[in-house]
């Protein structure tokens, strides 16, 4: 059963110029996603910097108000909803940011951290805070000797785990995880990774789990979307995406994962061309217009939405970049 499902989410952002700042353009950082995340599981999201990952992270929580599209959190639309409207649903959907020292007021102790949001949302009696700050410690495995202590006094590991315990303070339903180990040690990540599997097992969490690194994706996940300049092209149960990618993106993406075998050389094959600029995207294909593809005017114009191609996978109809395109759709 879904728990969230996005409908041809778009998040454009205005570009303006000239004397009288008139609009003259729009940058399309999220442009016609669709995807769902069920009770209980992690999507994993992934690709190239600057590809909308964040923003659509962002959208989903209603940090941003996308500019069209649906976002169905338990039947609700939340992109058409005000910031009145949207309050009693906040402690549903949370958010971990990147950078934890950025997001954690350097202020604020420990203790007025975990406390702020069951304040906000009247979550404890006022003799019951401490007790539950205490527990929320425990469970991300900070010692109750954190409690009095300031954010900037903790490693960055440590700091992570306080922005976890604050996102779950307020039992959410659904986390939106924005590259949560990408500022960590790969030794800490591991551990921040292992809570993270460790909470949602008891604690029946749902995750969208942005990162850039594949490997760490697929350590955590239960399906991928693969996302370039702004659209989903290729979506699977991870074990399948990352045996048999069928997008030529996705193949790229796999590729470039580094091999962990001292003294093996590796012959990788290289993405030609450059990111097309989200200001003036392709008219047809994104990254076959990229690699200069001799298919893409096909696709000019062409809706490459990702359409199904076995169960629970989907895959972009692009010519360019998919091979056996109608053996696959007919199944």
């Amino acid at each position: 059963m879904s728990l969230l499902e996005v409908k041809n989410l778009k998040m454009y952002y205005p570009v303006h110029g000239g004397v009288m700042k008139k609009q003259v353009g729009e940058v399309k950082a999220v442009d016609g996603v669709s995807l769902e995340i069920k009770k209980g599981e992690t999507l994993g999201l992934v690709g190239e910097s600057g590809c909308g990952k964040s923003t659509l992270g962002k959208s989903l929580v209603r940090l941003l108000k996308p500019t069209s599209g649906e976002i169905l959190f338990q039947g609700q639309d939340l992109a058409q909803m005000s910031q009145k409207e949207l309050r009693p649903l906040r402690r549903d959907l949370q958010m971990v940011f990147q950078d934890p020292a950025e997001s954690l007021n350097p202020k604020m102790t420990v203790n007025e951290l975990l406390m702020e949001p069951l304040i906000i949302h009247g979550l404890c009696a006022p003799e019951e805070r401490e007790k539950r700050v205490k527990k929320l410690l425990n469970q991300v495995g900070l010692p109750s000797s954190a409690y009095g202590k300031y954010a900037f006094e903790f490693s960055g590991g440590q700091r992570q785990r306080i922005g976890i315990a604050r996102a779950l303070a307020v039992e959410p339903q659904l986390m939106v995880l924005d590259e949560p180990v990408s500022a960590l040690d790969v030794s800490v990540q591991a551990q921040v990774l292992n809570l993270l599997m460790e909470l949602q097992e008891e604690m029946g969490l749902s995750y969208l789990f942005i990162a850039h690194d594949l490997s760490v994706v697929k350590h955590i996940s239960d399906r991928v979307a693969v996302m370039y300049l702004g659209k989903i092209v290729e979506e699977a149960p991870a074990q399948a995406l990352y045996k048999d990618p069928l997008h030529a993106y996705t193949k790229a993406l796999i590729d470039s994962i580094p091999q962990p075998v001292p003294g093996r050389k590796v012959k990788r094959k290289l993405v030609e061309g450059d990111v097309p600029t989200p200001l003036d995207p392709p008219a047809g294909s994104a990254f076959g217009f990229r690699i200069g593809h001799e298919r893409y005017e096909e696709t000019v114009g062409q809706d490459l939405t990702p359409v199904s191609v076995g169960q629970d996978r989907r895959v972009a109809p692009d010519p360019c970049c998919v091979e056996n395109l109608d053996a696959l759709i007919k199944g």
